[in-house]
């Protein structure tokens, strides 16, 4: 284990010039510099409330919002393909988004974003595939993404000519930021360029998309943070150019592109235009809330309770910078309020396998409703209330505790054991090994294990049970001889009572070595006798440090007392490390015996990763 202690480090003065200062090393080896009790710069920000009003009028005089409940689901729609797309490091390939597309029409979506087709020649050719292979159900909308630039919204049409059910969403940013510093541009000019793409996509779409059901979506841009009567202002305009009806209602998108304040702002923001809006029964007022604060969920719920018809979002939240709001999380949270989400995630393992293919990205093992970890139980006493709970379950009402809804009904179960797929973290191998094997690895070798079951479960794709983990974890850190094994060892007293000697023979790369060391105990002296005999010679020695011994505990796998002890080693040459750390493990009944051979375990380990000069020319020592 680390001490804290002082470190002498160069530092830069604001003037330029150089010079030493003392930072406190903290154990474990963080630092903790002598200007972290200054305060963070906070003045450089300002309250979102301190510049931008929502005021009460004769149309909004009180917000009532907080009154209402959930009690229908919204009209979906799935921006994966186009925005969480986007966001991706490896944007999706044809088939990818034609894999996502089929699934997200199997679970029930109804209007699908399916891409950017003037920005993008992939999205183009992938919206001309469905269209000209039929593969857009007759009740599925497309919809399609375009700038309010004239070059743009024509590219646009021509992508969808065919569509049966299209949804043409424009959008131009809208807000005071960007009118002052990336437009420079007044109201009157951003209102124009809306009014006049909507212009230009009423008069293709009579043309060119004739006979076809097409709709308008418009989307003032960072529209959270655009003043309210100039959002108003330029959505009435689309609204009219468009000539908005009842019957042909204009989509509008109000986003939280950023997300700027507590969510009840937001909702604030969409009650007030639902008052303010002249003809509400001839607009959909959609939501498409980002997830910059982590509120997301919160601030779309709200702002649905304000009167919102319609939400636009991704499968877990993909998405730029922190992500769109959760469309998942969002059903399930009316499903367990008992609320028809009116999608279907009967089998929600499905669709993490398959947007975890199609977007490279993982659902977090925590992950709200989702997570390979949510109906776990790692807790004895939780585990005690939820088997009371389920004993004692009625036939209608769904009341376990610590269980917010049946697992089986997204295909899922409870689980008091923990089991292990490649989705799971270093927790669940951790608990398998102690609860089946007796073995509790401190943290740091949980993770390093963690990854030798990942590496089996990503070839394999399957589950793998405790005893494969426990055959792998013999593998790694117990069944190793080379280059190292111990053939004996003996203790003694040294001529001080406080010092302990080590004599030990040693099987070194196929040959027997006698080493000799002395130490404050057995494992200080062993390494001793190793560094002194093997390593000290060429420059090099080894450093033993987060050393644990405990004794095995009871388990189904092993009943004879047994102790575990971990310890982490690291090669240094002339001072320097010299290639990784790693983790070694001894089971023995003899607590030394146990520890030496978790030290020739981690060496041997070192050894195995091959980014070391530590067993080079070992053979030649006499």
């Amino acid at each position: 284990m680390g001490v804290a202690g002082d470190e002498t480090v160069p530092i830069l003065s604001s003037n330029g010039g150089s010079g030493l200062k003392k930072r406190k090393l903290m154990p474990g080896g963080s630092d903790k510099s002598v200007t972290s009790s200054q305060p963070m710069p906070f003045q450089k920000y300002r309250s979102f409330q301190s510049w931008y009003k929502i005021p009460f009028d004769d149309k909004w005089k009180k917000r009532s919002w907080p009154e209402k409940v959930l009690t229908k689901a919204p009209r979906w729609c799935s921006v994966d393909l186009r925005d969480g797309n986007q966001a991706l490091i490896n944007p999706m390939s044809h088939e990818r988004k034609l894999r996502l597309f089929c699934h997200l029409v199997s679970i029930g979506y109804k209007e699908i974003e399916v891409g950017f087709p003037a920005a993008s020649q992939t999205d183009f050719d992938f919206i001309r595939h469905i269209i000209d292979n039929g593969l857009v159900p007759d009740d599925v909308w497309i919809q399609v993404l375009t700038q309010a630039r004239e070059p743009l919204i024509r590219r646009t049409i021509e992508g969808v000519r065919g569509a049966k059910n299209v949804i043409l969403h424009i959008y131009n940013s809208t807000s005071e930021l960007q009118r002052r510093v990336v437009f420079k541009a007044e109201r009157a000019a951003i209102k124009k360029m809306a009014v006049d793409g909507t212009k230009l996509l009423k008069e293709l779409a009579a043309s060119e998309l004739k006979g076809y059901n097409v709709r308008l979506e418009y989307s003032p841009e960072s529209f959270t943070g655009t003043e309210l009567d100039f959002a108003l202002d330029v959505c009435e305009a689309v609204c009219e150019t468009w000539g908005a009806t009842p019957e042909n209602q204009v989509i509008l998108n109000l986003p939280s592109t950023v997300e700027m304040a507590t969510p009840n702002i937001y909702a604030d923001q969409i009650e007030w235009m639902c008052a303010h809006i002249s003809r509400r029964d001839s607009v959909c007022i959609s939501l498409h809330p980002h997830n910059d604060r982590g509120t997301g969920i919160a601030a779309a719920e709200l702002a649905m309770m304000a009167g919102a018809d319609r939400v636009e979002g991704c499968l877990f939240g993909n998405g730029e910078r922190t992500g769109n709001v959760c469309l998942v999380t969002l059903a399930m949270n009316l499903f367990s309020q008992g609320v028809d989400p009116e999608v279907r995630y009967h089998n929600l393992e499905e669709t993490i396998k398959v947007a975890e293919f199609c977007t490279e990205l993982k659902v977090p093992e925590r992950y709200p409703w989702a997570g390979s970890l949510v109906y776990t139980a790692f807790s004895g006493s939780h585990q005690d209330a939820i088997k009371k709970g389920l004993a004692a379950l009625g036939e209608k009402v769904w009341e376990v505790p610590y269980l917010p809804i049946d697992p089986s009904d997204i295909g899922r179960k409870y689980e008091a054991i923990i089991r292990v797929n490649s989705q799971s973290g270093k927790g669940g191998i951790a608990y398998l090994l102690e609860s089946e094997y007796g073995i509790e690895l401190p943290k740091e070798a949980q993770a390093e294990f963690a990854q030798v079951i990942q590496a089996i479960t990503d070839q394999s794709g399957k589950e793998i049970s405790a005893k494969a983990i426990f055959d792998a974890f013999t593998a790694a850190f117990l069944t190793p001889q080379e280059p190292m094994s111990l053939v004996d060892y003996t203790l003694s007293k040294g001529a001080n009572s406080q010092v302990v000697q080590v004599t030990a023979s040693i099987k070194a790369c196929g040959a027997i070595v006698e080493v000799a060391g002395e130490g404050n105990g057995p494992v200080s002296a062993f390494v001793s006798g190793l560094n002194s005999k093997l390593f000290a010679p060429r420059g090099l020695h080894v450093v033993l440090s987060d050393y644990h011994s405990d004794a095995r505990a009871r388990c189904n796998q092993a009943h004879d007392s047994e102790a575990v002890c971990t310890v982490r080693c690291q090669a240094m040459l002339n001072g320097v490390k010299n290639g990784g750390s790693k983790f070694g493990v001894g089971l023995h009944p003899n607590t030394t015996t146990a520890v030496m051979h978790a030290v020739l375990s981690a060496l041997n380990r070192i050894s195995a990763a091959g980014d070391t000069k530590l067993f080079d020319n070992v053979a030649s020592v006499k």
